[in-house]
């Protein structure tokens, strides 16, 4: 079955993101992002996730480890698992990416200081 953006199963997280779960199961999450100008998630780290982010549109900080790295368009980061990370929005535009995450980092997230 085709999925996108249009039928994949929606939430909202920090109050004004989005995410569409285009793949979700125990072995492999892959997420279709939208952070609009100004938010960020959390910083934290995954105790076996490893990820991948891509960004799709717009231009994105991702904080590693204490280093910021700009992401433009068709420009990606992997994170291994216990690597401290933080998504960043601060550009004047939407940004919009994908998270790619093996295995699904449901459940093994662990918040970090700042």
């Amino acid at each position: 079955m085709k999925i996108s953006k249009q039928n994949a199963e929606h939430y909202i997280w920090g109050d004004i993101c989005d995410g569409w779960h285009l793949v979700k199961n125990k072995e492999l999450s892959v997420i279709h992002e939208r952070m609009p100008v100004n938010t960020s998630e959390v910083r934290h780290f995954h105790n076996q996730a490893r990820q991948f982010f891509f960004v799709l549109s717009g231009t994105a900080t991702l904080e590693v480890n204490g280093e910021r790295i700009i992401l433009n368009p068709h420009e990606g980061v992997e994170i291994a698992p216990l690597t401290p990370h933080q998504m960043i929005n601060d550009s004047n535009k939407n940004v919009e990416f994908l998270v790619i995450s093996q295995p699904t980092s449901k459940g093994d997230r662990v918040l970090t200081r700042e």
